[in-house]
């Protein structure tokens, strides 16, 4: 992909997708006419088979680096009875894919994975039906292995000698028989990750990596403050720069593009550029005031059992706490990227967004042409964890390319990343309980401050500052999974508020709303196992029903000896203690139960976490040392997240914009990650792309507690937060 120039390209875009079978082999059958289907209703929505056996998987699901390629892979080849060497994958390519919605929320082997499941298994019986009838067979007694469908009589043949035109131009049956878990031998086996040789190599191609000959390079000099307009600028500030081919300015959309990358570097920083002022970002100190008095658009009950209000009213003992989110940037270390080529009307652009067809959509709405004068390719890039500045690149890119008629590349800069990525906006919990004079939980009561919207289209900001639409609406993400609670209270109330606002253009971040919803849930149900002097485990084990809940609680304690944990010295100067959160991931899916062990320098305020161990239920495992490197992951980042990691700001705009004034955990700062991991082949496979971030901060602040007795309620964990609530103590 390094070497291919735009009629190159487009000619072989223009094969794949006019022929159904692509030209993988000299054996590969004559093609159908027409476009390639990208139906998600169709079996050759999703696949291909040459000839001689080769397997091409559309997807429309990506691989952000969580291994994701391998496992789809495995399960196609699993279906088919295929070797995975046989199977190559095309991912997230709009002409060729079907739209299997944005890779997030930890479903792309839940629902992506078995669209895939679904169309290999309608695959299958369709070439076993083709072999039956050729070969005069009953279909029962045929058997396919390897890619072989052998006879009864012995007679064996590839299954590409069964495949035509028509083979696999059918509907994928809904309730298709697929293979049994228990002949498996490639699904739940841990296969090595297909893309690692590559990666550590130096030969995979990035999306930071992508070139086209004739490319240009681009830069956007970004505004002074998030609402500040374009005054003026003067393009001889630049003249003294070789290759600048353009300086570009729509609205309050300014470019410089250039012939190297270099040139567009210092154009951009050399520009002379008046922005009007504008300080309307509220005060930083002052943020979760603010937070409480923006307007309230709505309120949405996520759960309600008997009346809360009543038992809280009448019941003496009770507790309250308030818990604070900061909020965070996606901190990706490789900093987003597109290449794009604006051309007779069309557009084609390279990205590494995980959402190529709702970009499509996006990038249609801004240039006011239609979505099939639109193609968006996936590239993998650096790095994700959600809706990052992947798809604000590509709109860059795109008004650069078209400005000047010639494929750019557009490069943000660490300063672009964290300055202008959308981020996780802040978020406020009130937590309120009764305790009956058993010491059982008689009322429950949440009450979260989120913005409103879902995860929808995200504002292109290139597109906003150049007074164009991109679609955008407030787009936080699915932020009130897992406010309601797995345990059985007798009263529950939990309430959303939803918020007219957010200090910055918001999106989501791995695991939006469950691990700030799950923090204060399992910190809250902490305190109250404090106050009622119970350990954390055995609350937690009362007041659950859920019978894979309670064993997965179980095997973590016997994981983590949590019963036989030593207590430590509260009075030391550095002390140790462990923490115990849980979490059944939007009440519906993937449990886990983690146990932090951490460390406390009381002088300086400086935490460690030593150690996690985590007990992990996804259902059906495909790949188990796919799933822990997701685990290992989930655990690495949120620790991150909870010690360090907050976006500052001043009244115009992000000023957390390197690595210091945005730190993230270091090499010598992860901690040993211990693993259970529970099977079950039977069961319908789970994500674990995003689950067990969820109990990392509440577990952290669970074992803060045990080693010094104060309680951390505010994200980040940093040391003059922990040295103040020392103090307070």
């Amino acid at each position: 992909m390094n070497q291919i120039d735009r009629r190159s390209l487009l000619q072989a875009g223009g094969a794949l997708v006019v022929s159904f079978y692509l030209p993988l082999s000299s054996s590969t059958a004559k093609p159908a006419s027409g476009p390639k289907t990208v139906s998600p209703d169709r079996v050759d929505g999703f696949l291909a088979i040459t000839r001689d056996g080769h397997i091409t998987v559309y997807s429309g699901k990506v691989d952000l680096g969580t291994g994701v390629r391998t496992a789809l892979t495995q399960i196609v080849a699993e279906e088919l009875d295929v070797p995975m060497s046989h199977v190559s994958l095309v991912e997230g390519d709009t002409a060729l894919t079907p739209d299997q919605g944005v890779t997030s929320g930890s479903l792309s082997i839940q629902n992506g994975g078995m669209q895939l499941r679904r169309a290999a298994a309608t695959a299958r019986r369709a070439v076993l039906r083709r072999a039956a009838a050729r070969l005069r067979q009953d279909i029962s007694t045929l058997s396919l292995h390897e890619g072989v469908i052998t006879a009864k009589h012995g007679r064996r043949l590839p299954i590409g000698e069964f495949i035509d035109g028509t083979t696999l131009a059918i509907d994928i049956t809904k309730d298709v028989q697929e293979k049994s878990p228990h002949a498996y031998t490639i699904v739940g086996k841990a296969v090595p990750r297909l893309d690692i040789p590559d990666k550590v190599n130096g030969r995979f191609t990035f999306m930071q990596d992508f070139k086209l000959p004739d490319m240009l390079h681009g830069r956007v000099v970004r505004p002074s403050g998030f609402g500040a307009t374009l005054v003026s600028y003067d393009e001889s500030s630049v003249a003294d720069i070789p290759g600048i081919v353009k300086v570009v300015r729509i609205n309050n959309f300014l470019g410089v593009v250039a012939k190297s990358e270099w040139s567009a570097i210092k154009a951009a920083q050399q520009l002379a550029v008046t922005w009007s002022k504008w300080e309307e970002l509220p005060d930083q100190s002052r943020i979760w005031q603010h937070v409480r008095s923006t307007p309230v658009v709505r309120d949405d009950v996520t759960s309600r059992t008997g009346d809360s209000g009543s038992a809280l009213a009448s019941t003496p003992n009770k507790l309250a706490a308030t818990y604070e989110f900061g909020m965070h940037t996606h901190g990706s270390i490789g900093p987003s990227c597109a290449v794009a080529t604006f051309a007779e009307g069309k557009l084609t652009c390279w990205t590494a967004s995980q959402a190529t067809h709702d970009l499509r959509k996006q990038l249609a709405a801004t240039f006011a042409i239609s979505d099939a004068d639109v193609r968006c390719i996936y590239i993998e890039g650096a790095g994700c964890y959600g809706r990052n500045g992947h798809e604000d690149a590509a709109a860059d890119a795109a008004l650069l390319s078209r400005a000047v008629g010639q494929p750019v590349r557009v490069q943000w800069m660490r300063a672009d990343e964290h300055g202008w990525d959308p981020k996780g906006p802040p978020t406020l919990i009130d937590m309120r309980a009764a305790i009956d004079k058993v010491g059982d939980v008689a009322a429950w009561e949440s009450e979260l401050y989120v913005p409103d919207g879902t995860a929808g289209f995200v504002t292109l900001v290139g597109s906003e500052l150049a007074g164009l639409d991109s679609l955008g609406k407030l787009s936080p993400g699915g932020v009130l999974n897992d406010l309601a609670v797995p345990y059985v209270f007798p009263n529950v109330t939990t309430t959303a508020h939803r918020l007219a606002a957010t200090p910055l253009r918001p999106a989501w971040i791995r695991s939006p709303g469950r691990l700030q919803n799950t923090f204060a849930n399992e910190t809250f149900l902490d305190e109250i196992a404090a106050a009622t002097d119970t350990d954390p485990l055995d609350i937690r084990l009362r007041h659950l029903t859920d019978a894979r809940g309670k064993e997965l609680l179980e095997r973590l304690a016997k994981l983590s000896k949590w019963r036989e944990r030593p207590k430590g010295d509260r009075g030391a100067d550095t002390v140790t203690g462990r923490g115990l959160a849980y979490v059944k991931y939007e009440l519906v899916r993937t449990y886990v139960g983690a146990v932090a062990e951490v460390e406390i320098n009381r002088k300086t305020g400086q935490l460690a976490v030593k150690r996690f161990y985590v007990a992990h239920d996804c259902g059906q495992i495909i790949n188990p040392d796919g799933l822990r490197n997701q685990i290992e992951g989930c655990i690495v980042q949120t620790v991150s997240r909870t010690l360090k990691e907050q976006v500052t700001f001043d009244r115009s705009m992000v000023t957390s914009l390197d690595w210091a004034s945005y730190p993230i955990l270091t090499f010598p700062e992860i901690p040993e990650v211990v693993i259970d991991l529970i099977d079950r082949p039977e069961e319908v496979p789970w994500g674990g792309g995003e689950p067990a971030c969820a109990v990392v901060p509440s577990a952290i602040a669970g074992a803060v507690f045990e080693a010094t007795g104060v309680r951390l309620r505010s994200v980040p964990f940093t040391p003059v937060k922990v040295l103040a609530e020392l103090a307070g103590a």
